[in-house]
């Protein structure tokens, strides 16, 4: 009789993302990964001593299938940052549960916004818009304040069920949004 096939560390966070985004958070738990891998709560404990440890590194595991579902360029757009806002709310659309998983959650707790402009994540997005829109990193920085807040906001309200998608409907609004903090960042402003 051939050994049983040993469980990985990588085999019990693929399994807790797989609850997460089937089932919710409120399902991720040793007894609920082990039933995914069918095997008994032993090999989940021996790599994880507390659960609050693997529920960090399930969300990880999360954060980086997040970041490159909206990194990932959509070929048929035409402006790689509208795309990215888009891919953003479209994740909501998609991936509800893990949407809720990763930015409602306490995992945001005694952060500012202003912390969370500065976060790693966003260099990505700030140094395109510079060279696209011919701006220092701070006024980057301004445009990208009012667009998180606006795509955050549609996104959120997608993942909990209170509004339906309408992709062209958010192009609309980002692009409105975009041009309209372009103009009084700039100061532009047309009467």
């Amino acid at each position: 009789m051939p050994p049983k096939a040993k469980i990985s560390k990588k085999m019990v966070v693929d399994a807790g993302l797989k609850i997460v985004r089937t089932e919710g958070a409120g399902n991720l738990n040793v007894r609920r990964i082990a039933s995914e891998l069918n095997c008994s709560t032993q090999p989940v404990v021996y790599h994880y001593d507390t659960v609050n440890d693997l529920k960090s590194d399930v969300y990880d595991a999360a954060d980086k299938f997040h970041e490159k579902f909206i990194m990932t360029p959509d070929e048929n757009s035409h402006d790689p940052l509208l795309s990215i806002g888009l891919r953003y709310i479209r994740f909501a659309e998609e991936e509800k549960y893990l949407f809720r998983f990763l930015f409602q959650s306490d995992k945001f707790c005694n952060i500012s916004f202003h912390d969370l402009l500065d976060a790693e994540g966003v260099n990505p997005v700030i140094q395109p818009l510079c060279e696209v829109a011919k701006l220092t990193e701070s006024q980057a920085k301004e445009v990208f304040e009012t667009l998180f807040v606006c795509v955050h906001g549609i996104a959120s309200l997608i993942a909990n069920n209170s509004l339906t998608y309408n992709e062209a409907q958010y192009e609309k609004l980002l692009t409105n949004t975009f041009l309209g903090t372009l103009c009084i960042i700039k100061g532009d402003k047309n009467d």
